[in-house]
């Protein structure tokens, strides 16, 4: 997942024995293994996001996902305006529906959930591993730095898109040192501009793995608007084929 990877679930268990020049994508590696539940996901999302001079805006919606293939259904349940609409995501296909007008559209990954700094990727699990690369020195060499976040030992390293389709080219993360919980990440434009900052700032343990429960994300190239997501109602039982579909969608309209 991409972000919502890390706005769903996230990882456990860290190789402390790593060379300096191969510890990046050691935990690289960890990560994405890590983030394979080996079970279908289904939380209860709440995104309450300020913007300068327009107030808070919250905004709730039930999350189900299916651990196989990475199909996800969104289903928004407040506010009432939203209530009935959500996102599909089937194989490479995403879809947005509206309840009013009963319509499916195909949108991109890059498309806002309900007009937030939330994005349909942000709820994709994809391998970091596929996606990234570790920045590297003159000698080849893995560039991972030892520092403080706070009163807390991290590592910081640099990751480098080598595909296309990423939100953002350059990520930066800091990792705590003692678990490999990540704390914080940097996202940067193409041009190197600083784009989200996202703090994560609280987990929970469910069959022996870490899920990221609530974290802030900041907007840094707009008027520092701020998104505090929260999960809840966490359940790993199997989600029915029925629901990942246009179908489900369209029972709920009748």
């Amino acid at each position: 997942m991409k972000k919502m990877g890390l706005l769903v679930v996230l990882f456990f268990c860290f190789a402390g024995e790593l060379l300096a020049e191969d510890k990046v994508t050691g935990m690289m590696k960890t990560i994405d293994e890590q983030m394979e539940l080996g079970s279908d996901f289904t939380a209860k999302v709440s995104l309450t996001q300020q913007k300068a001079n327009q107030g808070t805006k919250v905004m709730e919606m039930i999350y189900y996902r299916r651990d196989s293939d990475d199909s996800f259904l969104i289903l928004m349940t407040q506010p009432e305006v939203e209530k009935g609409n959500g996102y599909l995501k089937f194989e490479d296909n995403f879809w947005m529906y509206r309840r009013n007008t009963r319509t499916f559209q195909h949108i991109s990954r890059d498309e806002s959930i309900g007009g937030t700094d939330a994005s349909a990727d942000d709820f994709e699990k994809r391998k970091l591993t596929e996606l990234y690369k570790p920045e590297t020195d003159d000698k080849g060499n893995e560039v991972v730095a030892e520092e403080m976040l706070g009163a807390i030992a991290v590592y910081k390293f640099r990751l480098l898109a080598k595909v296309d389709d990423v939100k953002y080219p350059t990520v930066v993360y800091w990792v705590r040192q003692d678990n490999a919980l990540p704390l914080k990440e940097q996202s940067y434009s193409l041009s190197g501009t600083l784009m989200e900052t996202s703090y994560f700032l609280k987990y929970t343990t469910i069959n022996g793995k870490y899920i990221f429960i609530k974290g802030l994300f900041v907007d840094e190239f707009e008027n520092q608007n701020k998104t505090m997501a929260e999960i809840s109602g966490i359940s790993t039982q199997k989600i029915d084929d029925s629901i990942f579909t246009k179908a489900y969608f369209e029972n709920l309209s009748k």
